[in-house]
């Protein structure tokens, strides 16, 4: 269907996103954002001070909206246009990665032990023979008005 054979009430009660892929989608290409709202707009016989008063919240509907794909350059198109570079590596090149990891994890954990020689040694200051109770006032209830 086209935007041009949508009702007119039907277009109201679309969102800026459903107008948009319709825009794109017509319009067979990428475009800039700013054209992609200006279009919306138009649609939606909208003002043209409301495409640079909400252009933001435009821009986060568009990114967040996963049938759009942000091109560079400040273009957008819509995300079935494009195919996502998938690169896969060779077990080759992860069993390297994996060995320099393990290397640098054993590293790492001699570090920590080396920091930790003296972590379950008793510590001389907290074993003393002093009463730590011996400064301790009890107070009774009727003590307690008379301060």
């Amino acid at each position: 269907m086209k935007l041009n054979e949508i009702p007119k009430e039907e277009l109201e009660l679309m969102g800026y996103d459903d107008i948009a892929y319709y825009v794109l989608q017509e319009s067979g290409k990428k475009m800039k954002l700013i054209d992609i709202f200006t279009k919306v707009c138009k649609i939606k016989e909208l003002p043209a001070s409301y495409v640079e008063s909400q252009i933001m919240d435009f821009f986060e509907l568009m990114s967040t909206n996963k049938k759009f794909v942000m091109l560079e350059n400040g273009f957008w198109d819509l995300q079935n246009r494009h195919v996502a570079d998938i690169v896969i590596e060779d077990a080759e090149d992860e069993d390297i990665e994996t060995e320099v990891e393990d290397e640098d994890l054993a590293i790492d954990s001699e570090e920590d032990e080396d920091e930790d020689i003296f972590y379950d040694q008793d510590d001389e200051t907290d074993d003393t023979e002093e009463d730590d109770l011996a400064d301790l006032v009890i107070v009774d209830g009727d003590e307690e008005e008379a301060i």
